[in-house]
């Protein structure tokens, strides 16, 4: 009895874990796209069964990616070079997609492809795939604002000439694309990002799926595509700190046009547009394409085994 009892203790996993490849199979080939998709589903699903828990997640989801604006805005201050300061700020932005799918968080983009798998799967219907999405738009926007207003509020560092007059620059450059370039930057942007996001799901290592989940916002940055969380951090930050500190913070960017509106360098404008092509590239562009190919192989892989 008693070497028995320390042979289970010795070896207290008696079956293999979920994400254990089959006897004899390489340990670290991916997941088949099937099961990534419905790993994705199986997430959306478990959020939107949960509103209150899924606006909480939002609200951390949202701070998150506000932590990789600080951190991107403080690391690319001062490099003249733009190439170079876009590739600092990919590199520092990046770990914010990892600290919200590793931590479990919610980030609307994400959820709007992993939600549409679950709604072309017919586990989720559309009304209540419509109310996943609208609590977490809303849990992103509130989470990016509130750490965005603490870091403004903080002022120091972040109130220096050169912080302050670079990040403008990128307020302007992000809120003062055309309605039509805004909306296709954001298709870009979703198209890198939610491709990553499954490419995640697909992953049996965490060295992997964190390799993943790092290269799709670091792929959006680079590319300079729009993000609709990202840019109310971006935007959103230097008009708090002209807010706050009007005198210590007084930049030529600012005063020459951002807002909190619809004008031309106006917030609400970019998020209105932003949202829409994030919708569309992360739903259309990979979700759709994705879940097609998927139940094209099932449907072939079911043929073959038919005797």
């Amino acid at each position: 009895m008693t070497n028995t009892v320390v042979a289970a203790e010795e070896h207290p996993r008696l079956t293999p874990p979920p994400d254990a490849p089959p006897p004899g199979a390489d340990p670290f080939e991916p997941h088949p796209l099937g099961t990534a998709l419905t790993r994705a589903a199986d997430v959306a699903l478990e959020k939107a069964g949960a509103p209150l828990a899924h606006l909480l997640r939002s609200l951390v989801g949202g701070a998150m990616v506000a932590f990789g604006v600080l951190l991107a805005l403080s690391v690319s201050t001062g490099i003249q070079t733009p190439g170079l300061a876009t590739v600092a700020m990919g590199l520092a932005f990046g770990f914010s997609f990892v600290l919200i799918l590793v931590s479990s968080m919610s980030l609307i983009t994400a959820d709007m492809a992993a939600g549409l798998v679950a709604v072309l799967a017919r586990r989720m219907t559309l009304p209540r795939y419509l109310r996943f999405l609208c609590v977490g738009w809303v849990g992103n926007i509130a989470g990016a604002f509130v750490f965005v207003a603490v870091a403004a509020g903080a002022g120091g560092p972040y109130t220096s000439a050169a912080f302050v007059t670079h990040a403008a620059t990128v307020a302007l450059s992000k809120s003062g694309t055309s309605d039509l370039s805004t909306f296709l930057l954001a298709i870009i942007c979703t198209w890198f990002l939610q491709t990553a996001m499954f490419m995640f799901f697909k992953a049996r290592t965490d060295v992997a799926r964190m390799s993943f989940a790092f290269y799709g916002p670091f792929a959006f940055v680079v590319g300079m595509t729009e993000h609709v969380i990202a840019n109310m951090g971006f935007v959103c930050f230097p008009l708090l700190l002209d807010l706050l500190h009007p005198v210590q913070s007084a930049s030529p960017g600012i005063a020459a046009g951002l807002s909190w509106g619809l004008g031309a360098h106006g917030l609400l404008r970019n998020l209105i547009w932003a949202t829409l092509g994030n919708l569309v590239g992360g739903t259309v562009f990979v979700a759709l394409p994705f879940w097609l190919i998927a139940t094209l192989q099932d449907r072939a892989a079911a043929r073959l085994r038919q005797p």
